[in-house]
C-alpha cells in the first residue's frame, strides 16, 4: 500500500497542505475544529510525516550521536543511560556506536556524524584524532567530551567536559594498598594515548612517591579489555619479582584480573590483594576479598551530559565558554 501524502490528508480533511502541517508542526493557531479535521484525516489514512523533510525545514534532526570506546561497559552504558533519560524527554534519540579504542574506527564515525547531520555529539575519544574533533567543533557543532580529554590542550579549548578526576582517584586507590604494608605493586593500565590512560599512571606514581617509593611501578599497559587483564596477571606471576598486590585502573581489566587470580589458584588478598578504578560486577562473589575499588557515578555523569547537550543544542550558552564537571568519587572496600 502507498504511504499517504500530505495533499491526501488535505483533501480528506478539506483544509490546504499549509493548515496540515501547522497542525503538525504546532507551529500557528489553528481553531479546534480545523485540528479534529485534520487529525481525523491522519489517523483514517495512516499518514506518517517524512522525518527527513521535517529535519530539512527545521535544521534539526533530533538525533545525537554518542561514540564511546565500548558501549557494553557498564560504565559507558550508565552514562548513556543517564544522557537518554534527559534528552529523550525533549524528543531527541541517541545513535549509539562504539570506536573498539580504534582511533581511525572512531575518525570514521566522526565523519559519519557529521554526514547524518546529528545535532550534538557526545564523544569519550580513544585518542589521537584531535584534527577531526577540532574540525566537527570548528563546524559549529556541540561536542560534549565525557571521561576522557582530546591528546592536547588546543583541542579541548572550548569543548564541554564531563569527566573523573583520574590522577586524584588513583592516588587515592593506591595509597589504599600502600598503607597495607604493600610496596611491590603491579599496574595494568589502558593505552597511554587515552587521557585516562596517562592520567591515572601519574595517580599511581604520585602516591608511590610520596611513600618515598622512587622506582618505576610494575606496568602491564592494556587496552581496557578483560583479555588484558587477563594477560597482565600472567605477565606479573611469571615475572622475577612478584607483585604482592594489583592496581588495576579500569572495571573490565579487573575482571580479567580477578578472574586470572582465581584461575591461577591465589587467594586475594592473602597472595595477591587488588584495586579496582571502578566496580568490578563479580567482586561481591569473591568471598573477604578485601577488595578496593573506585566507586564512579556514571550515571550521574550521564545526567550532566545530557543537561549540557539541550543547552548547547538551545544556544542558552556561547559556544566559546565550554562548561566543566569533575567528578571527586571515594574509594570503598568489599567485606
Amino acid at each position: 500500500m502507498a504511504k499517504a501524502t500530505i495533499k491526501q490528508v488535505a483533501a480528506a480533511a478539506e483544509v490546504s497542505t499549509a493548515t496540515v502541517s501547522r497542525v503538525l508542526n504546532d507551529s500557528d493557531y489553528v481553531s479546534d475544529e480545523i485540528k479534529e479535521r485534520v487529525m481525523a484525516a491522519v489517523n483514517q489514512l495512516n499518514y506518517r510525516p517524512s522525518a527527513i523533510a521535517r529535519s530539512l525545514k527545521q535544521d534539526r534532526t533530533y538525533m545525537i550521536g554518542v561514540i564511546v570506546p565500548d558501549i557494553s561497559n557498564p560504565y559507558f552504558m550508565g552514562i548513556s543511560r543517564g544522557i537518554e533519560d534527559i534528552v529523550g524527554k525533549e524528543g531527541f534519540q541517541l545513535i549509539f556506536c562504539s570506536s573498539d579504542e580504534n582511533p581511525d574506527k572512531e575518525r570514521r564515525l566522526l565523519k559519519l556524524m557529521q554526514e547524518k547531520r546529528v545535532d550534538a555529539v557526545v564523544l569519550a575519544t580513544s585518542g589521537g584524532n584531535d584534527p577531526a574533533i577540532k574540525q566537527l567543533a570548528d563546524s559549529k557543532m556541540p561536542i560534549v567530551l565525557v571521561d576522557r580529554k582530546p591528546d592536547s590542550p588546543e583541542a579541548g579549548l572550548t569543548l564541554d567536559l564531563v569527566a573523573e578526576d583520574n590522577t586524584e582517584g588513583a592516588s587515592r586507590l593506591t595509597r589504599k594498598l600502600l598503607e597495607d604494608g604493600h610496596t611491590a605493586i603491579g599496574v595494568v593500565n589502558g593505552p597511554t594515548r587515552s587521557s585516562t590512560g596517562r592520567e591515572r599512571l601519574d595517580g599511581v606514581r604520585k602516591a608511590m612517591k610520596e611513600y618515598g617509593l622512587n622506582e618505576e611501578p610494575m606496568v602491564y599497559n592494556g587496552d581496557f579489555s578483560t583479555e588484558d587483564g587477563i594477560r597482565a596477571i600472567q605477565h606479573f606471576l611469571a615475572a622475577e619479582r612478584r607483585p604482592t598486590a594489583v592496581i588495576s585502573l579500569n572495571n573490565r581489566m579487573s575482571l580479567g584480573v580477578l578472574l586470572e587470580i582465581v584461575r591461577s589458584g591465589l587467594k586475594i588478598p592473602a597472595d595477591m590483594a587488588v584495586a579496582s578504578f571502578g566496580e568490578v560486577e563479580a567482586g561481591p562473589l569473591l568471598k573477604e576479598s578485601g577488595l578496593y575499588y573506585m566507586e564512579q557515578h556514571p550515571y550521574d555523569m550521564g545526567i550532566k551530559a545530557g543537561e549540557i547537550l539541550l543547552r548547547r543544542i538551545r544556544d542558552e550558552a556561547p559556544l566559546s565558554e565550554p562548561e566543566i564537571a569533575i567528578y571527586s568519587n571515594e574509594v570503598k572496600q568489599l567485606d
